[in-house]
This record gives structure tokens, sequence and C-alpha cells, in this order.
């Protein structure tokens, strides 16, 4: 972490955010269910109002454009573990994946 430049810790604070805030709601939702977790009845309640329907719209709309331009990205600068990004994109969150792969480009960039 020696050098690390003020956007560097910024990203990393939004990851650990973006681990910890989502992962929050979803133990709550999961702690309402029944013990069994659907992602059926998940991705329905995203879409249970108007408001949490643009919300959702928005998040998938979005996240799409910036994985995909993560995978460009990875590939153009020859990073390692794109993979990795793309599975904590599904199975944590996005407001993780994205601010982590941002931190690790920084470093790329900056040949750390």
């Amino acid at each position: 972490m020696k050098n690390w430049t003020p956007l560097m810790w910024i990203y990393l604070l939004l990851a650990i955010a973006g681990l910890i805030v989502p992962w929050y709601f979803n133990l709550q939702f999961m702690a309402q269910g029944d013990g069994e977790f659907s992602i059926r009845d998940f991705v329905a309640e995203g879409f249970a109002t108007s408001g949490a329907a643009s919300l959702t719209s928005d998040l998938l709309i979005g996240a799409s454009a910036v994985t995909l331009w993560m995978i460009v990205e990875s590939r153009r600068l020859k990073m390692k573990g794109l993979w990795l990004y793309l599975v904590f994109t599904y199975l944590i969150a996005f407001a993780f994946a994205c601010p982590l792969f941002l931190l690790m480009r920084e470093r790329k960039l900056g040949d750390w």
C-alpha cells in the first residue's frame, strides 16, 4: 500500500462499502424469508414498485455497460484475473467488484 494515491484509497473504501452495504440488505432479505433463498423472489422484489423497478433497471443497464468496459479495458491493459471481477459482480455485488476493478486498474496504470 506504499505510494497509493488518494484515488486508490477512495476506490478501496468504495469497494469495502460495496461489500458491506449490499450484503447487509441481502442478509436482511434472507432473514425475512421462510429459510430458503429464492433468486426469483429477490429479483421480483427489485421490480415490486415503480421506484424499485427504476433503481433495479438503472443498476442492470449501468452495470452491463461497465462490465463490458471492464472486459475491454482489462484486455487492453493486459490485466490478470478478469474472471474474478465478473464472478464478484454476480456473487458478491457490482458495488464491490467495480471499485475493486478500478483500484486494480489504477495499480496497473501506475505499474505498482
